[in-house]
């Protein structure tokens, strides 16, 4: 025999022993409801999969462990938060960055996207100018005396740096810019410097930077040595193809760039003026520039009105003239409408969203007078025109997003919408990539204020979610009571989408409180996408399931009319047995009444009456078995109907045969005048005519869709 120990009586709970022991018997109960609800229904499965067991890593060697902690250290290092640098100024103290983050971002990569990389677009605009520089002030130097041996270093010192400008160009920036081969990105730096060297770009910028300066010991310091410099120009058209794809408003760089073009050949044209009044003579005939006043400006001012042919010029009288002058119109007429026709283009293409918009505008204002469509629907439309116009600058955007491929599509429609789809708890753990294709089928409508939106009961079949504006839910009596406002993120509509069946009907008016820009999702639509995703249709028929006990169907119908007055006081009226409804639709009143006799004639017996106690046996067993032969909780069928005419027909006779004894027995006996009432007072209550007692009526029910209500009223006979 084992003996036990017994229990201290000074026994001490452990209180963090009990309280994870309780936590686990919790976690215990919530895994074994869980377990319960996927026993009792299947859809409900999580969509995520079990996470596998990672397999055990084996331990590293001794030379690892040391690799291991120089790297950790290393990710410390990195880890660790950065001092704040501050710059004392004055009385100011501000944050600035410290100056490793300024060499990282300076630093170059191997390679350059010049589609994207905005450093390289900083650096051709530096190139670009050190091109103009070029451009514009080697002829007029050349031309003007402008430069003078007293000035000379300045001239010389800015083409300096141009020139260094050019040779980083072509040493540092163009071997890196990566090209396409075979539609793929070559990103190879030694690759990218053999496409650079073997392409025309690179020997017309190697002729340009070459040190033609070195003639200046031979010949003095004269600008149109420098002529080669003015060879940059594909980096110039570069720069303007990369500024206007990064500018939201390139027909303003456009038109800047137009002018540019037309002050430049002005620019031109007035050097060549005075190059043709030196040579033939400051001041020597009318027509060359005679010496005097701002000479740039005046030989401007005669470029301006030659070459736009404005006129009012002196006439040429050498022969040199007249061909410089005749020279002079021909080019002005041509440069001149080229850029005045490229200006139309520029301005054109600036305002040709705005002529489209402004052309539908007169084609439905133009169709509304047409058809004397109402002053009211004309004024909506051109608000919903205007509006429309206004917050998205197009009337469609689906006419701009059809042109790109759909990934771009989706790229697009992701960073503009993704942020407020993702925000509805109805597809919250769903696929991701479920949600992405919703998005490409998602349908943008604008309501205008007052709107409807969806009215009570409508087939939804459809579900909104607010992109921008608010809605309102009306209810109440007269359907004019705000219940709830709606804004941007909301969702309403979605019972209809999930539902089962489809074709819910709507259970309260939504109206735009404002301006409100929707997203619409059809029922067909979501259908076609959850093919392709079954774990996310069982979770949305889940949560469908869990909206549908929230909030149910609304009965169809007009509203129950609550009992006024003294009805009030009693309960609401027992609906009509199915059976009886049933029997009134098919057969009427007979049948009825017929069940009501065979009752009768079972349940209450007179006196006894001189008859064969076999007979009635027999009467009773009949109608016992049809009794039993007709299923009263279920609704009469033509069966039945039959069965009961039939045990009529058997038991008409047996009532023949008594009512026939009843006359015999009172002529064989005559009796006193007292007798023949004792003895008729049975026949007097006739139970083949109990229809005099029996009162039927049918009255309309007052709750709608119950029909009628049967009314049955039997009177007693009066004892006399």
């Amino acid at each position: 025999t084992s003996t036990q120990k017994p229990t201290p009586s000074g026994f001490q709970r452990n209180e963090y022993a009990e309280a994870q022991l309780q936590e686990i018997i919790k976690k215990l109960r919530e895994r074994a409801n869980v377990y319960k609800e996927k026993l009792n229904d299947p859809v409900l499965s999580s969509p995520e999969g079990s996470p596998t067991a990672s397999p055990k890593k084996p331990p590293p060697p001794k030379e690892d462990k040391k690799e291991e902690k120089k790297e950790e250290k290393k990710e410390e290092a990195e880890a660790k938060p950065e001092e704040d640098h501050y710059c004392d100024m004055l009385c100011c103290k501000f944050k600035k960055p410290p100056l490793k983050k300024y060499m990282e971002n300076l630093r170059l990569p191997e390679t350059i996207d010049s589609y994207t990389d905005r450093r390289y677009v900083g650096w051709l605009m530096l190139v670009t100018i050190a091109y103009n520089w070029n451009c514009w002030f080697i002829p007029l130097r050349y031309v003007f005396p402008y430069q003078t041996p007293s000035n000379t270093i300045y001239w010389f010192t800015i083409d300096v740096i141009c020139d260094i400008c050019y040779l980083c160009d072509l040493l540092i920036f163009q071997p890196r810019v990566r090209f396409i081969k075979g539609g793929d990105i070559i990103t190879d730096k030694v690759e990218t410097k053999k496409f650079y060297h073997s392409s025309v770009k690179f020997q017309l910028d190697l002729i340009s930077v070459l040190p033609s300066d070195i003639l200046y010991f031979f010949f003095g310091f004269n600008p149109a040595l420098r002529v080669n410099r003015m060879l940059k120009h594909n980096t110039f058209f570069e720069f303007n193809d990369r500024l206007e794809a990064i500018m939201e408003k390139a027909y303003i760089y456009r038109v800047i760039r137009t002018t540019g073009y037309l002050l430049f050949i002005l620019h031109i044209n007035a050097c060549l003026y005075y190059w043709a009044s030196d040579y033939e003579g400051l001041g020597t005939t009318r027509w060359v520039y005679d010496g005097e006043g701002n000479m740039y400006l005046r030989c401007y001012y005669w470029a301006v009105r030659s070459l736009i042919t404005i006129g009012g010029l002196p006439e040429p009288q050498t022969l040199f003239e007249i061909v410089f002058q005749l020279l002079n119109y021909f080019m002005g007429v041509f440069v001149f409408s080229s850029l005045i026709g490229q200006m139309r283009d520029v301005i054109g293409a600036a305002t040709a969203g705005q002529n489209y918009f402004r052309s539908c505008v007169d084609n439905t204002v133009s169709y509304m007078n047409t058809y004397s469509i109402p002053r009211l629907v004309q004024n909506r439309v051109r608000t919903w025109y205007e509006y429309t116009w206004d917050s998205q600058g197009m009337l469609d955007e689906s006419e701009l997003l059809e042109q790109m491929p759909t990934k771009m599509q989706l790229a697009i429609a992701i960073d503009v919408n993704f942020a407020i789809v993702n925000k509805v708890d109805l597809f919250k753990g769903c696929d991701t990539q479920m949600i992405y294709d919703m998005l490409l089928r998602l349908k943008s409508i604008v309501y205008l204020p007052g709107d409807f939106v969806c009215k009570k009961g409508e087939i939804g079949r459809e579900m909104y979610i607010i992109k921008q504006g608010e809605v309102q839910v009306l209810g109440g009596p007269d359907g004019t009571k705000v219940l709830v406002t709606l804004r941007a993120g909301a969702v309403f509509g979605e019972i209809s989408l999930l539902a089962a069946g489809g074709g819910n009907r709507r259970t309260a008016n939504v109206v735009a409180h404002g301006f409100a820009n929707l997203f619409i999702l059809d029922k067909k639509t979501l259908n076609e996408i959850l093919r392709h995703y079954p774990d996310s249709e069982k979770l949305l028929m889940k949560k469908a399931k869990v909206l549908l006990k929230q909030k149910g169907k609304a009965p169809p119908g007009p509203p129950v009319q609550q009992p006024r007055g003294l009805a009030g006081l009693f309960g609401q009226k027992q609906e009509t047995p199915k059976l009886f409804k049933a029997m009134l639709g098919a057969r009427g009143k007979d049948g009825l009444a017929k069940l009501l006799q065979l009752k009768r004639q079972q349940d209450t017996e007179v006196k006894p009456q001189k008859i064969d106690r076999g007979k009635k046996s027999k009467q009773t067993k009949i109608l016992k078995e049809s009794k039993d032969k007709i299923d009263f909780t279920k609704a009469p069928r033509a069966s039945d109907l039959l069965i009961l005419s039939e045990a009529e027909q058997e038991a008409k006779p047996k009532e023949e045969e008594k009512m026939s004894e009843k006359p015999a027995a009172s002529s064989a006996s005559p009796a006193p005048k007292k007798k023949p009432k004792t003895d008729a007072k049975p026949a007097v209550t006739q139970r083949a005519t109990s229809k005099e007692s029996l009162i039927i009526s049918m009255s309309p029910s007052p709750r709608a869709g119950e029909g009628e209500i049967l009314k049955v009223e039997i009177k007693e006979a009066q004892k006399k």
